[in-house]
């Protein structure tokens, strides 16, 4: 033993973990709807909801359908809300807050977690999923 304490995690890690705790929550309240999925990204926090069912979407047979993930990256959290990919009228439901963290079709960076934006990514969680209903997807 060389009588080194161990190395405390940085701060932004700290803080990211908290951003992902936060995320996972708002996420898990919608689990029941979904199939739960953890540890599919290597090496990196992980929590994904889909549906584990066939679907026919635009003609499509399709295995799985997933919805909304949160997976920590080492400078941010990725929020990814699949809806965005086939429902038009989730994006226009989305508030400008929300939509300035949007880099890319689907995934929000997170660095932070106001309770504003907080609530933002349930509203959201909501629109998608009345999205999802209103296609029969669910």
């Amino acid at each position: 033993m060389t009588g080194r304490t161990p190395a405390k995690p940085a701060a932004k890690s700290v803080e990211l973990g908290s951003v992902f705790d936060e995320l996972k929550a708002l996420l898990a309240r919608y689990a029941p709807s979904f199939t739960v999925r953890e540890g599919a990204v290597k090496n990196k926090r992980d929590y994904h909801l889909k549906i584990q069912r066939p679907l026919v979407i635009d003609g499509k047979k399709k295995d799985d359908l997933w919805f909304a993930s949160v997976i920590q990256q080492k400078d941010s959290v990725g929020f990814y809300l699949t809806a965005l990919y086939g429902c038009d009228e989730v994006k226009a439901k989305l508030s400008p807050a929300l939509l300035k963290q949007l880099d890319g079709k689907t995934c929000f960076h997170m660095k932070a977690l106001t309770p504003e934006l907080k609530k933002d990514v349930d509203a959201a969680l909501k629109v998608a999923l009345a999205a999802y209903k209103k296609r029969k997807w669910l």
